[in-house]
C-alpha cells in the first residue's frame, strides 16, 4: 500500500493548497468538530480559497463527538456529487470518520492533526463504535498528512500525554505479538516489530521534551505515531501496535459507553492499561517452567455455554457479536486445549524471553508520569474494580493470544 505523503511544519495551511492544486484536487469537503474548527479548520478553508479551490465544510456537532453511525452519517449526508476528496481537521475520532466515509465513498483524503493524541492517523484500519462495540474496519490510509507543529504544540497537555500513552502500548503489544506467534501461529514480522519497539525508544528519550511540548519533542512525538501507522499498513493490520492493552482500552470504552459516561482519550486509557499488562507480564517472567506446568494442569477451561454465559454478563446487548470472535477458543476440544498446555509448557523458556523483554510497570508509569498522563485507574477516573473486569473479560474482543489468554490460562492476577 502506498504511504502518505507528510509534512511536519508550521503553517501547513498553505503547503496543503499547493498540494492539492498539484494533484488536480479542487472540490473538497473538510471534516472538523466545533473544537478543531477554531483550532485549525477555519484557516484551512480560507487558505484552500485563496488559492482558488473550492473547500466546503461539515462541523460534526455534539458534546461527544464518536466515530458511529451518527457521526458517519452526517459526513455522507454532506458529501455533493462533484467532491474530490475529504480533509480531516481533527484528532483520532475525526480522522476515523473520515477515512471510513473516504473509502467507503471511494475519495482519498487528507489527515490534518490538531493533537499528537492517537497513532492511527497514517493507518487504513477505522476504529468504530458498531452496535456499542469497538471494532476495526478496513479503510485506508490519507494520501497526505499535513501537521501543523505549531497547532500540535498548542494541544492541551492531555493531548499530548494520550500519544505518548498510546506508542508506550507497544512495548506490551509487541510482546503480545510475538506470544501470538509462538503459541497460536499468529502471522508476525519481525523486522516490523523492531520498528515499533525502535519508534517507542526515540520518544522514551524524548519524555522530558514532550512534556513540555517543545517543537522536536512534539515533532519526535508525532514521527513515532505516524511511524507506528506505518506499521500497521505495512503489515495490513492492528497486530504490531494493538495487543491486551489496547483489549483494556476497548473494554472501558465500551463500559463507559453503555453507562451513558463521559469518554476518556484513547492513549490515556492505553497507557494505564500498558503498566497492568506489564504487571502481567513480570508475574509471567517470574514462574519456572515446573510451576508453569503445574498451574497448567490444574486449569480447566469452562465450557462453551460458561463462556457465552460471561459475555454475555460483561458486554449486555454487544454478547451476540462479541462471542462470534471467540469461536476459536469457545469450540476448541478438550484435546486442543491440552496441545495449548503442552506447547506452552514446551516453550517455557522463550516466553518468559519474551516477557523479559517487556519494561517494569514501574518503569511504564515513571515515563508516562513525566509525560503528564495518567498511571492508575483513580487518575484515569475508573474505579479499581474496572482493571479486574478487564483482566477477566476484554480478551473475548479479538481473536488473538495475548498475555490476557495466557495469565487466565495460569490463573495469575495482578
Amino acid at each position: 500500500m502506498i504511504r502518505p505523503f507528510v509534512a511536519i511544519r508550521n503553517g501547513v495551511a498553505a503547503n496543503l493548497a499547493a498540494w492539492c492544486k498539484e494533484t488536480g484536487l479542487r472540490r473538497l469537503l473538510i471534516v472538523e468538530d466545533e473544537t478543531t474548527h477554531g483550532v485549525l479548520g477555519r484557516a484551512v478553508e480560507g487558505s484552500l480559497r485563496d488559492a482558488g479551490l473550492q473547500p466546503r465544510s461539515v462541523v460534526l456537532a455534539g458534546p461527544e463527538i464518536l466515530a458511529d453511525a451518527h457521526s458517519i452519517l452526517q459526513v455522507l449526508l454532506s458529501l455533493e456529487r462533484g467532491d474530490q476528496a475529504l480533509v480531516a481537521v481533527g484528532s483520532g475520532t475525526v480522522t476515523d470518520i473520515t477515512r471510513f466515509v473516504s473509502h467507503r465513498s471511494g475519495l482519498p483524503f487528507v489527515a490534518m492533526p490538531t493533537a499528537p493524541s492517537v497513532d492511527g492517523f497514517a493507518s487504513s484500519g477505522s476504529p468504530l463504535i458498531v452496535r456499542g462495540i469497538k471494532t476495526t474496519a478496513s479503510a485506508q490510509p490519507p494520501a497526505a498528512i499535513f501537521a501543523d507543529l505549531a497547532v500540535l504544540r498548542a494541544a492541551p497537555r492531555s493531548m499530548v500525554a494520550s500519544g505518548f500513552g498510546d506508542m508506550l502500548g507497544k512495548r506490551t503489544s509487541v510482546a503480545d505479538w510475538k506470544l501470538g506467534s509462538l503459541l497460536w501461529d499468529t502471522p508476525f514480522d519481525g523486522e516490523i516489530a523492531k520498528r515499533c519497539i525502535a519508534a517507542v525508544g526515540g520518544i522514551e528519550e524524548a519524555a522530558a521534551e514532550i512534556s513540555r511540548s517543545s517543537p522536536e519533542g512534539v515533532r519526535r512525538l508525532l514521527e513515532a505515531l505516524i511511524e507506528s501507522g506505518f506499521c500497521m499498513l505495512d503489515f495490513g493490520s492492528s497486530l504490531p501496535a494493538s495487543g491486551a492493552e489496547h483489549h483494556y482500552s476497548h473494554f472501558w470504552e465500551m463500559k463507559l459507553l453503555r453507562e451513558g459516561k463521559p469518554a476518556i482519550l484513547h492513549g490515556a486509557k492505553v497507557g494505564v492499561a500498558t503498566i497492568l499488562i506489564a504487571a502481567l507480564y513480570r508475574r509471567v517472567g517470574q514462574l519456572t517452567r515446573d510451576e508453569a506446568a503445574r498451574l497448567l494442569k490444574e486449569y480447566r477451561p469452562p465450557s462453551a455455554e460458561e463462556e457465552r454465559e460471561r459475555v454475555r454478563i460483561a458486554f449486555g446487548p454487544a454478547a451476540f457479536e462479541v462471542a462470534k470472535t471467540q469461536s476459536t477458543f469457545l469450540e476448541m476440544p478438550d484435546e486442543g486445549w491440552e496441545r495449548l498446555k503442552q506447547k506452552i509448557v514446551d516453550q517455557w523458556s522463550v516466553v518468559q524471553d519474551i516477557a523479559g523483554e517487556v519494561p517494569a510497570p514501574e518503569r511504564i508509569a515513571r515515563l508516562l508520569r513525566e509525560a503528564g498522563g495518567p498511571t492508575n485507574m483513580r487518575e484515569l477516573g475508573l474505579p479499581d474494580s474496572w482493571a479486574n473486569q478487564a483482566a477477566d473479560v476484554s480478551h473475548y474482543l479479538r481473536n488473538h493470544f495475548t498475555v490476557s489468554k495466557l495469565a487466565r490460562l495460569l490463573s495469575l492476577r495482578f
